[in-house]
């Protein structure tokens, strides 16, 4: 008996199986009620698994080609972090009329005082051969009367972990705009009851946005530092979409002279 190759087999069940659902497709308006609600019943137990293939299939097939787990740092780095936006898909993924200090994760919130909330934020998929994280967060905003718009990221504790005055905290942004604007970060460094804030603009170098924090210029004491969060400002908002394709930070002694 000559053996059949399996992928003939596979191939001839499949044809098989779509001329049974034509055909269950043409007898949809003359099938009796109680058999129709049996095939109903079948076609949705089967079109479960279905759906799940193809979110799954689509999320892996439209990923970055590059190493997304993947974080470019300068030499001496002790330190790197990709919040969860940027690595996995989070639920529910789109915010409509965001009201202010809504979260959108565990380490990530939204932070205006627009009354209008005319603000559309959703998380997407990253394409590019270029990107290096999985995701994206994206803000659509129409009209913005309020004087602020910032995105709170708490870093994790690994952050604060023998944190020392001689380092220096960077953030690395690959950010999109409809329209140019001003992005502000700030560093904020709570120390027992006092916080220390450090203000830079986001300077572009290529593609990716970059600033940074040399703690050595700051009265933080390396003692009492309990936690630590970055606010990025958008400055004059207002009918723009802003594309944050992917955002990183990292932490690294200062070298010793």
């Amino acid at each position: 008996m000559v053996k059949m190759d399996n992928k003939f087999l596979q191939k001839l069940m499949h044809q098989r199986y779509l001329m049974r659902l034509a055909q269950q497709l043409n007898q949809v308006d003359r099938l009796p009620l109680n058999q129709l609600r049996m095939q109903r019943s079948q076609a949705r137990h089967i079109l479960r698994p279905i759906n799940r293939f193809l979110r799954l299939s689509e999320e892996r097939l439209a990923a970055p080609l590059a190493d997304t787990n993947q974080i470019q740092a300068p030499v001496g780095t002790d330190w790197t972090w990709r919040p969860d936006q940027w690595c996995r898909q989070i639920t529910p993924k789109g915010f409509a009329a965001v009201e202010s200090k809504t979260r959108l994760d565990e380490n990530v919130s939204v932070f205006h005082d627009c009354p209008e909330k005319e603000l559309i934020i959703q998380q997407f998929r990253n394409a590019d051969a270029a990107d290096r994280a999985r995701f994206g967060l994206r803000f659509d905003v129409f009209r913005f009367e309020g004087s602020f718009l910032s995105l709170a990221i708490d870093l994790p504790v690994e952050a604060v972990k023998e944190l020392k005055k001689r380092h220096l905290f960077r953030l690395d942004a690959l950010i999109h705009t409809e329209r140019s604007m001003d992005i502000y970060v700030r560093l904020n460094v709570k120390h027992g009851p006092n916080t220390e804030k450090m203000v830079s603009k986001l300077s572009s170098e290529g593609a990716t946005s970059i600033a940074e924090f040399d703690l050595a210029y700051t009265q933080v004491n390396e003692q009492r530092v309990d936690n630590i969060w970055v606010d990025l400002i958008f400055e004059n908002p207002a009918q723009n979409q802003i594309s944050l394709h992917d955002v990183t930070f990292s932490r690294r002694p200062r070298s010793e002279i």
